[in-house]
């Protein structure tokens, strides 16, 4: 994960998503100080914050203070996962603590509820929970209900550059890939296909 995190930032990544759930994704929390520790030097070389964010299913305060102890700069929050008044309250915990969340939504219903809240970044996940098949019209449809001031972040089925264009000409600011980029022999030009960063650019 470390070498992963760092080649991400070096090749074109504006953040780190990291994994700590063990259960279902082999994730550690360990993970993230190690992470942080490891990308300060291309921080500095970049000048460039590379925040890294908490990717779990964080259902209980105590997740959101661990998070901060552990050195997240930012956590996910899936509405899915969440009853309104606990993501209210976690979302607030996050803000007293200095961490942006990502609050991660799949439908118009899901979104309907997260807007009151106004969160600063908010996630359209494109995998349908109910048979894990993907369709980028599914955040497409989703952000014309998303206040310009709010960051969005478009989520799964994201594989090409072309991919990543046809969102950016329907108003999506950002993308949050993982399958598509892990599964690759050369990490790095994945990245830099996706984030649009060339090979001399990376070298400066």
């Amino acid at each position: 994960p470390v070498e992963l995190a760092t080649a991400y930032l070096r090749h074109g990544a504006a953040a780190i998503s990291v994994l700590t759930d063990a259960n279902y994704f082999q994730g550690q929390l360990d993970f993230i100080p190690q992470i942080q520790d490891a990308l300060e030097t291309e921080r500095r070389k970049q000048n460039h914050p590379g925040p890294v964010l908490r990717k779990d299913f964080i259902i209980d305060p105590y997740q959101v203070y661990q998070s901060k102890i552990t050195g997240a700069d930012a956590l996910l929050l899936i509405a899915a996962c969440l009853k309104d008044d606990t993501l209210a309250k976690l979302l607030d915990l996050s803000r007293k603590l200095g961490m942006t969340a990502l609050v991660e939504v799949h439908n118009r219903e899901e979104l309907e509820r997260v807007l009151p809240l106004k969160p600063r970044l908010i996630g359209a996940n494109n995998r349908d929970l109910r048979d894990f098949s993907v369709d980028l019209n599914t955040c497409i449809e989703l952000r014309q209900y998303v206040p310009a001031e709010v960051c969005f972040v478009a989520e799964s089925g994201i594989y090409t550059r072309a991919d990543v264009q046809r969102l950016a000409k329907e108003g999506v600011d950002a993308i949050l890939v993982g399958e598509a980029i892990v599964r690759q022999k050369n990490v790095a030009r994945k990245v830099r296909e996706l984030s649009g960063v060339t090979l001399a650019e990376v070298g400066r």
